[in-house]
């Protein structure tokens, strides 16, 4: 059976020593998606819904949770990020969030995605909330990472 990094000789967990790795430059690309009636999707295009501007709001929560991801995770390094892009793209039915970070570090930004992701899309469902009840966030996952 293949030994994993982040448990020690006991079994336990621990935080794995990264100290021996270089910098590197690191991105790693997320999605997920908020499905949602199709009036809240007219509404979300239209910018009419009670609590304000959904994305505006959604996009600083991403970053900002992409930058406390130590806090909230507990065996993930601290990183200095370069950037974190959060996008959405309206469909029919459905939110489609995508976010991208960056970092020149000695381990990867995945959980950074991910979580950027992750917070962009309980933040639109919490906005829009009060006018669909029928809201399911689905299919958050890793797209792709890179290291240079």
């Amino acid at each position: 059976m293949k030994k994993f990094s982040h448990l020690d000789e006991q079994g336990r967990a621990k935080m794995v020593d990264v100290g021996h790795k270089p910098p590197q430059l690191r991105i790693a690309v997320a999605e997920g998606f908020v499905r949602c009636q199709p009036k809240t999707i007219a509404a979300l295009r239209a910018k009419n819904l009670p609590k304000g501007d959904v994305f505006t709001v959604a996009k600083v929560a991403a970053i900002l949770a992409a930058k406390r991801v130590d806090e909230l995770i507990p065996l993930c390094h601290s990183l200095p990020l370069d950037a974190v892009e959060i996008n959405f793209t309206l469909k029919k039915n459905r939110v489609h969030i995508v976010a991208k970070a960056h970092t020149t570090a000695k381990t990867g930004v995945e959980m950074e995605a991910l979580t950027a992701v992750s917070v962009a899309a309980l933040t639109i469902y919490d906005m829009c909330k009060a006018v669909d009840k029928t809201m399911v966030i689905e299919c958050v996952r890793l797209v792709s990472k890179i290291k240079k």
